[in-house]
């Protein structure tokens, strides 16, 4: 009995105000589908590393040093991802990958900012990382480097994929005119043969990591998973990658990072600029890209809608599903879906490499 009013006695408001977060969550993952598979572990596990005492922060703890503590679930996630990604819409129009680097803009323009508020250089790195919209990059990147805010930045990551379809029309619209969103592109489907499509992920982990050394790891698992998707003879491990590896290590991710959430740690002033900071390095992302279109547009003959540089990022497959949905509003005639779905697929690769760069430039500096 003396115990049971210890730990009322151990309670304080800030717990409490953590268990708000963790039902917000909840509430999301539920109630809207927002990232279900990982806010709704993320969201529980918060209140259970915020109870007073709470015997599970030691095994969250343990499973956390074995699982992200030394990159095991974002790249394992990753080979689910690349399981689930088809890259023809990018083969059929190569050109495509200049998009994907384009709408890498915010990265580096929040890097700067990061640094600028004050933040350590292995920290601002990793705020930055979340323009990405890519949140087993942000994992990776936070925890090689060290930062001291690894939770906050991994909740800001995955809440700004879930937010695309509010957070990218809005930006867009702020940059582009309405003759600009109406224009239509010809797609005309090029026959992409196995070999091809087999060639892809083996040549791209074999470029990235003569290019950037430290992305390979990331590349590479993203890569071999598509690679499973391609060769037509490991169905079964293909789809088992897609839908339970996938969604077990979002599980269990969402949980154990949620041991990075105790209240004396995330209740701090850097969460709320973390916050901030990543919405705009995932703004400047958005701007980057269309405003990418709108140079090409300066130069070419055949008009390119600007609205495809805006699915760069690697919330795939959202981003383009809501890049095709604008257009759709402004001209019900107007199908620029693919031309969307191959710059988001160019946005993930992109991504990937834009983690192994800020690797490549900061590990040996922190």
């Amino acid at each position: 009995m003396t115990q049971i009013f210890g730990n009322f006695a151990d309670l304080t408001w800030q717990m409490v105000a953590m268990w708000v977060i963790g039902g917000v969550m909840i509430y999301l993952a539920i109630k809207k589908e927002m990232e279900p598979t990982l806010l709704l572990p993320m969201g529980f596990g918060c209140i259970l590393c915020n109870l007073p005492n709470s015997g599970a922060v030691e095994v969250l703890e343990t499973l956390f040093q074995a699982g992200v503590g030394n990159e095991l679930f974002p790249l394992l996630l990753f080979i689910g991802i690349g399981a689930m990604i088809d890259f023809g819409p990018l083969l059929a129009d190569p050109k495509l990958l200049l998009f994907g680097a384009a709408a890498q803009f915010g990265i580096f323009f929040t890097l700067s900012m990061a640094s600028l508020f004050g933040f350590e250089l292995r920290d601002a790195a990793s705020i930055a990382i979340i323009g990405a919209a890519d949140g087993p990059t942000s994992i990776f990147v936070a925890n090689t480097l060290g930062s001291n805010y690894t939770a906050a930045i991994i909740v800001a990551a995955y809440s700004y994929m879930a937010l695309v379809p509010i957070v990218q029309p809005f930006c867009i619209r702020l940059v582009t005119t309405k003759k600009e969103r109406m224009i239509r592109m010809e797609y005309t489907p090029g026959k992409i043969s196995k070999t091809t499509r087999i060639l892809f992920p083996i040549v791209v982990t074999m470029i990235a990591g003569l290019v950037s050394p430290q992305s390979v790891a990331l590349v590479g698992f993203l890569m071999f998973g598509n690679l499973l998707r391609e060769c037509g003879v490991l169905r079964t491990l293909s789809e088992a990658a897609q839908n339970i590896l996938a969604n077990l290590i979002s599980l269990l991710l969402g949980l154990t990072v949620a041991v990075r959430m105790q209240a004396d740690s995330f209740l701090v002033p850097e969460t709320l600029m973390i916050l901030a900071l990543g919405l705009v390095a995932f703004m400047f992302d958005t701007f980057g890209g269309v405003f990418f279109g709108k140079f090409i547009n300066l130069f070419a003959k055949k008009k390119i809608n600007p609205m495809i540089g805006a699915a760069g990022i690697s919330a795939f497959p959202m981003s383009s599903r809501v890049i095709a949905k604008m257009a759709k509003e402004e001209d019900p005639y107007n199908f620029i879906l693919m031309q969307a779905a191959g710059a988001n697929v160019a946005g993930q690769v992109a991504s990937v490499i834009a983690g192994g760069l800020i690797l490549a430039m900061i590990a040996p500096l922190v």
